[in-house]
């Protein structure tokens, strides 16, 4: 088990570099299914959720090799589904959305029940609704594992029962190889889900979006190869920008796209936090008392991501004032404040889904542990403010989701190691 040890209360300075969506390039790992041509990544991060999709390729006897720096090469030509290596798949949520393309290509596969972290509730209906209103048969053959099979999958209006990204993508992929036309109503917005639609279309597949939450999708006989650049990733984004928040530090966070980011920013203009918008970066500086806000909220796209509710959190903390998270997503998100806690963290917990945190309190090191990959990159950031060392167990979680995050940090200023 790694262990993360910082010692902070130290100004940061420089310049951080966004990698590549982590939510975008998984998808487009499972997308290469639906062609027998080279499929090539630009921009692919070096995080494990990642390499563990490309683990899942090899071991169906597809080929998915880093020919970059940050680039990957998969074709999944002679792929076999029955070979699909099912402990892996358990062991990573975004895993998932191997069910569309692969059901749209072979007719039949055996998927057992995707894992990843646990922050809620997140069961498979939405997803096995829709495949069963584009024609599949679902079959649960035991507690761990499901059968869908479909001779072809026929377009027809398909209603998700939520705004669940990972359900677009996956009925998205699925209708492009679909006969007929599909009408996917309830569809989510995120803007990796907005790239992987540019990306499909690249490879030949015929999706236009009709409303902001209705995609319609022409069925085509077969996809050709492509060359894709995946897009920013907003939630690393955020994570350093409320790091150079948090401890009040000028650092310059680069190959980002703030217009994806345009709520989140406001709440950081209401909490006070300083800081320059270029077109493909954000400058935060030193900033005066930050005060509270009424409320956070999470929600879909173009709302507050989920993902940045936590470090926000750590915000919070040093705001003059009460503030109000209200996490509308997941019922589990919250695990991390007892940790948050025994730094010196004024936090109650409301309910499942809400807590107020008031400021400004000083944070001081100890030993906590993560639950989460957000969790985790939320413990660093307070850890980088707190006074003191700060020893963070389950240190691997975090790779999961943020390549480096050592050297990256410490090429900032940051006094952090990584312990395995």
């Amino acid at each position: 088990m790694a262990k993360f040890i910082i010692h902070g209360s130290k100004k940061l300075s420089g310049e951080i570099e966004v990698r590549g969506a982590k939510n975008e390039a998984t998808k487009i790992v499972a997308a290469s299914i639906l062609t027998d041509q080279d499929v090539v990544i630009n921009n692919a991060p070096h995080i494990l959720d990642f390499e563990k999709m490309l683990e899942i390729i090899r071991s169906m006897g597809g080929r998915a090799e880093w020919t970059g720096d940050h680039q990957v090469t998969l074709n999944c030509k002679d792929i076999d589904p029955q070979k699909i290596d099912q402990e892996k798949v358990r062991q990573l949520r975004a895993s998932v959305v191997f069910i569309g393309p692969m059901l749209a290509r072979f007719g039949k596969i055996d998927f057992p029940t995707p894992g990843g972290c646990i922050i809620g509730n997140r069961p498979m209906d939405t997803h096995f609704l829709a495949f069963e209103q584009l024609g599949a048969q679902i079959t649960k053959v035991n507690d761990k594992l499901y059968r869908l099979t479909a001779n072809k999958l026929i377009g027809n209006t398909v209603v998700l029962q939520e705004f669940s990204v990972t359900a677009t993508e996956n009925i998205l992929m699925a209708a492009t190889l679909a006969q007929g036309e599909t009408v996917l109503k309830i569809a989510a917005v995120e803007p990796h889900v907005g790239d992987l639609v540019k990306c499909l279309n690249k490879m030949g597949a015929q999706i236009k979006w009709l409303t902001n939450h209705t995609l319609l999708i022409k069925g085509v006989e077969k996809l050709s190869g492509v060359e894709h650049t995946v897009i920013p990733d907003t939630i690393e984004a955020g994570t350093f920008i409320l790091l150079a928040a948090v401890t009040n530090s000028s650092i310059k966070i680069t190959h980002l796209n703030p217009n994806h980011m345009d709520l989140f920013l406001l709440k950081l203009k209401e909490f006070g936090v300083n800081f320059e918008v270029g077109q493909d970066y954000i400058l935060v500086k030193p900033a005066g008392e930050l005060k509270a806000v009424k409320k956070i909220e999470t929600n879909i796209y173009p709302g507050i991501p989920t993902d940045l509710q936590q470090p926000l959190a750590v915000l919070a903390t040093q705001a003059a004032g009460p503030t109000l998270i209200f996490e509308k997503m997941f019922e589990g998100r919250f695990k991390y404040t007892s940790e948050l806690q025994k730094m010196g963290a004024n936090i109650i917990n409301a309910n499942p889904h809400q807590i107020i945190i008031t400021g400004p309190t000083p944070l001081y090191g100890t030993e906590v542990k993560t639950f989460d990959l957000r969790a985790g990159a939320t413990l660093i950031v307070a850890g980088l403010l707190a006074d003191g060392e700060t020893i963070i167990n389950e240190a691997e979680i975090v790779d999961r989701g943020y390549e480096d995050i050592v050297g990256r940090l410490q090429k900032i200023g940051a006094d952090i190691q990584k312990i395995e």
